[in-house]
């Protein structure tokens, strides 16, 4: 005799939903969407170690360059998870970070080249990323690009 299985039978509907969600997930992990994901990882790295270098070593010398920077820090983070995850809340959230994102080095990189003392030091975004050879300028073009190629969802 066997027990009585504990796990709920599937409906043709969850079925479908899980399958639907699974592929929309894996189109956005391969190919140019594991590119961006590795990219964004690596940028999440590479902002969080220079923000946490800068603000312990010299956060007196240039407190919103090295604020700045940490920010850029947790954007990357979080678009490397939304990217990462599926379903449309985090389809919105990498949509936002993103955009904040493609925003925060327009908005940083123009005040840096207009008024300099403002930026005694440099940040992440500081002249359009310029320290990481323009990559912050150009991924999030391609990341909305990848988004809105990738599915119908848009914030």
């Amino acid at each position: 005799m066997t027990a009585p299985s504990s796990t709920p039978a599937s409906t043709p509907e969850s079925t479908a939903a899980s399958t639907a969600a699974g592929a929309a997930r894996s189109s956005r992990v391969t190919g140019v969407g594991r590119l961006l994901i590795a990219v964004y990882g690596l940028l999440a790295l590479a902002a969080t170690g220079r923000s946490f270098v800068q603000i312990v070593a010299k956060f007196d010398e240039a407190p919103l360059s090295y604020s700045l920077s940490a920010l850029a820090a947790v954007v990357y983070i979080v678009a490397t998870v939304a990217l990462i995850k599926s379903g449309g809340r985090w389809r919105r959230v990498a949509w936002i970070t993103i955009g904040f994102e493609f925003v925060g080095v327009l908005v940083v990189g123009t005040l840096s080249l207009l008024d300099p003392e403002l930026f005694p030091h440099d940040s992440v975004w500081s002249l359009y990323g310029r320290g990481y050879v323009f990559i912050p300028l150009v991924l999030p073009l391609l990341g909305m690009w990848w988004l809105s190629r990738t599915g119908k969802a848009r914030p």
